[in-house]
């Protein structure tokens, strides 16, 4: 592994993260591209091999594979298939001057349309799907744990949730970000429910081509499932969304879309749906938006108002309508 990163050299970084740093390496003598994640010093070794065995049984399409593992004195590294696009976000904020991809190793890349963005979406729902027909629950989704192979392929990256993790982890600035399920916020519990919630906020950033939680934007605006929410409701989202995404997301797509992403950040777990009709319904919606002109569709309803109006019209409309930004206590029915 040392051979393979140039000993870890910083030129082979290519992520990190609470749970250790990613790199990249050439294995098989140069043929063979790989990404390998050099585990945190003080991560316990039973915990390590137990992600390890469960793991090695975990196969799907839409799952980045395990190649191989490494411990070796203190040093616990995890080897898995390097996914050649980077990472949903890298990808969606390339589309976003306000918020510059983390690396800018896929600037030069085209952005993604609509329709590869419900692909991609769609892949890591079925992944999700799996992984709970298999009783087990991932740890915390965000954009940066869905990557994209050379073929725009969407997959998750596997990181099973165990007690220990969640006894650990402190919500912090989060509390109020809605990042996490409420259920987390108030008794760490990481459920398949909270995961569809995880999913929900990520459909919402995919949408917007915004992070979760953005504290410099305005009183109102910093949380984006609550801001979203609000101009959903007030019947203007259509003012926040990507704009690179103007006029070619079809009206029945979008319908359904909405009404699936708003489900999935329900307050009460028993609002939200299974990641299966989750899948079923962004499959319709790719099914809808197919059945159009695709993503070169001319807007004809209302999520595509905004294409009559200015610039300067259309911050005029968000300056009006700031959204709500409260501290009301989320709900404990689940």
């Amino acid at each position: 592994m040392k051979s393979a990163t140039r000993n870890f050299d910083e030129s082979h970084l290519i992520g990190q993260g609470g749970s250790g740093i990613v790199y990249y390496g050439m294995i098989d003598a140069g043929a063979t591209k790989v990404a390998i994640k050099h585990v945190r010093d003080n991560q316990d070794l039973s915990k390590f091999q137990t992600e390890i065995a469960m793991m090695a049984k975990l196969h799907h399409h839409h799952l980045v594979s395990l190649v191989g593992y490494c411990k070796e004195e203190n040093e616990m590294i995890l080897i898995y298939d390097c996914m050649a696009r980077g990472t949903l976000r890298e990808n969606l904020y390339a589309n976003n001057t306000e918020e510059p991809p983390l690396y800018a190793n896929n600037t030069e890349e085209p952005p993604l349309t609509w329709r590869q963005h419900l692909d991609v979406c769609i892949g890591a729902a079925r992944a999700l799907h799996y992984l709970h027909e298999c009783s087990i629950i991932r740890s915390y989704l965000t954009m940066s744990n869905i990557l994209l192979d050379k073929r725009l392929v969407g997959k998750i990256s596997i990181e099973v949730s165990l007690p220990q993790d969640v006894a650990n982890v402190s919500t912090g600035s989060y509390s109020r970000s809605r990042s996490y399920a409420p259920e987390f916020h108030h008794k760490r519990q990481v459920t398949e429910k909270s995961n569809v919630y995880d999913f929900g906020v990520v459909l919402f950033e995919v949408l917007c081509a915004r992070a979760a939680y953005e504290p410099r934007r305005r009183i109102g605006q910093a949380v984006l499932v609550e801001y979203a929410l609000n101009c959903h409701k007030k019947g203007i989202l259509d003012l926040i969304i990507d704009p690179y995404l103007e006029g070619k997301i079809a009206p029945r797509c979008f319908k359904k879309f909405m009404e699936i992403v708003v489900k999935c950040v329900s307050d009460r777990c028993i609002g939200r749906p299974t990641m299966q009709q989750v899948l079923e319904n962004l499959e319709s919606c790719l099914a809808e938006q197919s059945g159009s002109l695709g993503d070169e569709m001319a807007g004809d309803d209302d999520i595509n108002a905004f294409n009559c109006l200015s610039k300067g019209e259309q911050q005029l409309n968000l300056e009006a309508s700031p959204g709500e930004d409260n501290d009301s206590s989320y709900g404990n029915d689940h």
